[in-house]
């Protein structure tokens, strides 16, 4: 094993400037790709997503959107193929490319833009940073500043947009729905007025009225009942004495007093005679109310103009027919009522889905009320920037030193990448060389022991060949070294300004002055 370790390395030692070439050659290009790369500068801004300054308990905000979604929203806008168009026509971010088609102006912004978006998490801050990759410093700082402002502008018109909106809907709903219940009560008022003789806030009263009216019907028949007997009996008492009232109680109280007087002359008859005063004066009163009683039609009491039974009867009569006009009254109410009653089951059910609808729609508009000023507080809060709202917390300012490429490890990497190449190509060339190079290798190959081996010997013609491309391989990059540079003093720059400009983007401009270089 010991051998097979010193056999390669030997071979790696011989061969090591061919593989030092490829080393050079790979560092050559990487240090050509380091210092051709069109410097990149990043100016990088950060913002702050703050807290609402009024607690959610006493007052909240309308927009529920997360910090997450309102800035995704606000990012999905600032990429926008017109905003990308006109940021780069402004800040002529484009201006060294006339001839670049719109389409490609749009995807060369986007892949220069780059705005971090923070990770939900409550109790953290979240933190927004904002880049842009331009060739120079100060259009990247002006572009991301442009960046921040039409963030912060976007993240207040959404959140101003959203409650207006929600404000404007509300008031909608609350004027739709006050219109809605006027309608409603309108046609409740309607029905109302329709049936008021059969609602079922008044069916209570109805029914009482009509136990009521059954008994006074009940009252009136007896009553009835009662003067037809009445009646009855004194026409029998008629028939069989020929006069219906023999102690003069039927008569009336002009009649009586008419009588009364009449008594008193003929007794006073008895003892006066036809001239005293007494009788003349009594004579006077009884002409007198026989005058009268002619006024009321009642006649005297020789000549009256009906008698006492028809008189009687005639009171009778009246009464009872009084008695049957009242009973047909109560009978008409009663079939009035009777129907209402019958009809208010119906009407109650219609009534009751008129004032359940009604009942909704003052629920509704009571909540709609109730969010409409929910909605005012909303937007007032953020009219006036009292809820969440994002600040910046570091302007972009221009860079001072490009952010790519990074030509220290470009070129650490080529060296590195040159070092794996010449060894790969070493042992990959290693393991396809099949040729005998060794005593072991015949003994592998045919089986048998080797006695001696003796070495190659070069002619001297070899040698020189030999010597030559080491020399060759060996002043191969030197030679183009000296051919690059020249170019670039010829080209580019002078090479003492090339030599100190890469000195600084490497970092070891102090160490080549302390040397007394450059």
């Amino acid at each position: 094993m010991m051998n097979e370790f010193r056999f390669y390395l030997s071979l790696f030692i011989r061969r090591i400037h061919f593989l030092l070439l490829i080393v050079i050659c790979c560092a050559i290009a990487g240090l050509v790709v380091a210092f051709t790369a069109p410097a990149v500068y990043k100016a990088r801004a950060q913002l702050v997503v703050e807290s609402p300054q009024i607690p959610g308990e006493l007052a909240s905000t309308t927009v529920q959107a997360s910090v997450v979604e309102i800035l995704e929203v606000i990012q999905q806008r600032l990429l926008t193929r017109a905003n990308l168009l006109d940021l780069s026509r402004r800040f002529n971010v484009h201006a060294d490319q006339p001839d670049l088609l719109p389409d490609a102006i749009v995807n060369d912004m986007r892949s220069r833009i780059e705005i971090q978006l923070p990770f939900h998490s409550q109790n953290r801050a979240s933190f927004v940073a904002v880049t842009f990759a331009a060739p120079d410093g100060e259009t990247s700082a002006a572009v991301t500043n442009e960046l921040v402002t039409q963030i912060l502008q976007e993240n207040v018109a959404m959140r101003t947009n959203a409650t207006g909106q929600t404000l404007e809907f509300f008031v909608q709903e609350v004027a739709r729905l006050d219109d809605e219940l006027s309608q409603q009560g309108a046609k409740i008022l309607q029905f109302k007025e329709a049936h008021k003789e059969a609602l079922p806030d008044s069916l209570d009263y109805r029914r009482t009225r009509q136990s009521s009216l059954q008994e006074r019907i009940l009252q009136l028949d007896r009553e009835l009942s009662g003067l037809r007997d009445r009646r009855a009996r004194l026409v029998e008492i008629f028939d069989r004495t020929g006069r219906s009232d023999l102690a003069g109680e039927s008569l009336t109280p002009e009649q009586r007093q008419l009588r009364q007087l009449q008594d008193e002359r003929a007794s006073a008859l008895v003892i006066y005679s036809q001239d005293h005063p007494r009788i003349r004066s009594l004579e006077g009163q009884i002409a007198a109310l026989e005058a009268a009683n002619i006024r009321l039609g009642l006649g005297t009491e020789t000549s009256p103009n009906i008698t006492a039974f028809e008189l009687q009867l005639s009171d009778i009569d009246g009464q009872i027919n009084f008695i049957e006009e009242e009973k047909a009254i109560i009978i008409t109410e009663l079939g009035s009522l009777a129907k209402s009653i019958d009809a208010t089951p119906s009407n109650a059910i219609s009534l009751g889905t008129l004032e359940r609808d009604y009942e909704n729609l003052r629920l509704q508009y009571t909540q709609a009320t109730a969010s409409l000023a929910e909605a005012r507080t909303g937007n007032q809060i953020e009219a006036q920037s009292r809820g969440q709202r994002i600040t910046v917390t570091e302007q972009a300012v221009v860079p001072s030193d490009p952010a790519e490429p990074n030509r220290k490890l470009i070129l650490a990497a080529s060296v590195a990448g040159g070092v794996g190449l010449a060894v790969s190509l070493f042992l990959v060339l290693e393991i396809l060389n099949n040729t005998v190079r060794r005593s072991v290798d015949l003994e592998n190959r045919f089986g048998v022991p080797a006695f001696t081996t003796i070495p190659y010997v070069h002619t001297a013609r070899e040698r020189a060949m030999r010597r030559s491309l080491i020399a060759i391989g060996a002043l191969a990059p030197i030679v183009g070294l000296g051919v690059a540079l020249y170019l670039i003093h010829l080209h580019y720059l002078p090479i003492d300004l090339f030599v100190e400009k890469v000195a600084e983007k490497l970092g070891i401009g102090g160490l080549l002055d302390r040397f007394g270089i450059g």
